[in-house]
C-alpha cells in the first residue's frame, strides 16, 4: 500500500484529475456514445498518470537537490525504477484505449503525450517550454471529436481555447519554483520572462480562452454568465499574486477556470466541431 500511495502521489494527482474531468466534459459536449465516452475518459486518465510519473522520475535529482520533501521519490517512499515501470504501463494503457477509438484518435493522443513527455525530458529547461502546452492543450478538444464514429478535428475556436488555456497552465504552474529551478539549471520561458510578465500573459490566455468558448457557444445569456465567472477568476489570480506573491494558489485558480469553461461547453451545448 505504501508503494501504491507513493505512485499515486507521483502522478501529480490534482492536475491529472482536473484534465480527466475536462475530457469528461468535452466528451459530453461532443455527444459521444456511452462506450466511446468511457474509453475516452479512461485513455486520458492513464495518459495523464504517465505524464506525472515520468515528470517525477526525470526530476528526481533536481527535486532532491532543492529538498522537495513533498515528492514521494525524494522521501524514498518508492524507487525510481518502480515509477518508470508504472509510467510505461500507463502510457501503453492510454494508447491501447485510444486505439479502440480509431486511428485518428490514437494519432492525436499519441502526439499530445509525446509533446507532454518531451516537456518533462528536454523542453522545460529551454525557451520553448511553452510549446508542449500549446500543442497538447490545443489538441485536447479534438480528442473527443476524433473519438466519434465519424471522426473530425475540433472547431478552430475550441483549439484556440485549449492552446490559450495551456499557456496559462504552464506560466502559472512553474512560478512558485522559479528560484529552485534556476538553481538546478532549468531556464524555461517563464524563468526568462519573470513572474509579473508570466502572470500577465497567463491571465490574457485565460480571457482569450473564455472569449473563444463564448463565441463557440453562440454568445447565449448563460454563456455570458460563465464568461463573467472566468474573467472573475482571472482577476482573482492577479489580486492573489499581488497580495501574496507567486504560489500554488494561482495555478489552482487557472485549473478552476478550465473547469468553468468545460462546464460552459456542456451547459450551452456548444458543438466542438464546426
Amino acid at each position: 500500500m505504501r508503494t501504491l500511495r507513493a505512485l499515486w502521489g507521483a502522478t501529480h494527482p490534482g492536475p491529472a484529475m482536473v484534465v480527466t474531468v475536462l475530457s469528461l466534459a468535452l466528451g459530453l459536449a461532443a455527444g459521444l456514445e456511452p462506450w466511446r465516452f468511457v474509453v475516452l475518459v479512461a485513455a486520458v486518465f492513464f495518459g495523464q498518470l504517465s505524464v506525472g510519473l515520468s515528470n517525477d522520475a526525470l526530476d528526481l535529482l533536481r527535486d532532491a537537490a532543492v529538498g522537495r520533501a513533498d515528492k514521494p521519490l525524494v522521501r524514498g517512499d518508492t524507487r525510481r525504477r518502480t515509477v518508470w515501470v508504472a509510467a510505461a504501463v500507463c502510457v501503453v494503457a492510454a494508447l491501447a484505449l485510444s486505439a479502440l477509438l480509431g486511428g485518428w484518435m490514437l494519432l492525436a493522443h499519441g502526439i499530445a503525450l509525446i509533446s507532454a513527455w518531451s516537456y518533462n525530458a528536454v523542453l522545460k529547461a529551454t525557451p520553448l517550454s511553452i510549446v508542449p502546452f500549446l500543442v497538447s492543450f490545443g489538441l485536447f478538444p479534438s480528442l473527443p471529436t476524433l473519438s466519434a464514429a465519424d471522426p473530425s478535428i475540433a472547431a478552430t475556436w475550441a483549439t484556440v481555447a485549449g492552446a490559450a488555456l495551456g499557456a496559462a497552465v504552464h506560466l502559472t504552474n512553474v512560478l512558485p519554483d522559479l528560484d529552485d529551478d534556476r538553481r538546478t539549471g532549468v531556464h524555461g520561458l517563464p524563468h526568462r520572462l519573470g513572474a509579473p510578465l508570466s502572470v500577465g500573459i497567463a491571465v490574457a490566455g485565460i480571457v482569450a480562452a473564455a472569449v473563444a468558448v463564448l463565441i463557440g457557444g453562440g454568445a447565449r445569456p448563460v454563456g455570458w454568465a460563465f464568461f463573467c465567472a472566468v474573467v472573475l477568476v482571472a482577476a482573482l489570480i492577479v489580486s492573489r499574486m499581488l497580495r501574496r506573491g507567486v504560489d500554488r494558489g494561482g495555478f489552482r485558480l487557472v485549473m478552476l477556470a478550465a473547469l468553468v469553461l468545460a462546464a460552459q461547453l456542456v451547459v450551452t451545448s456548444a458543438g466542438l466541431t464546426g
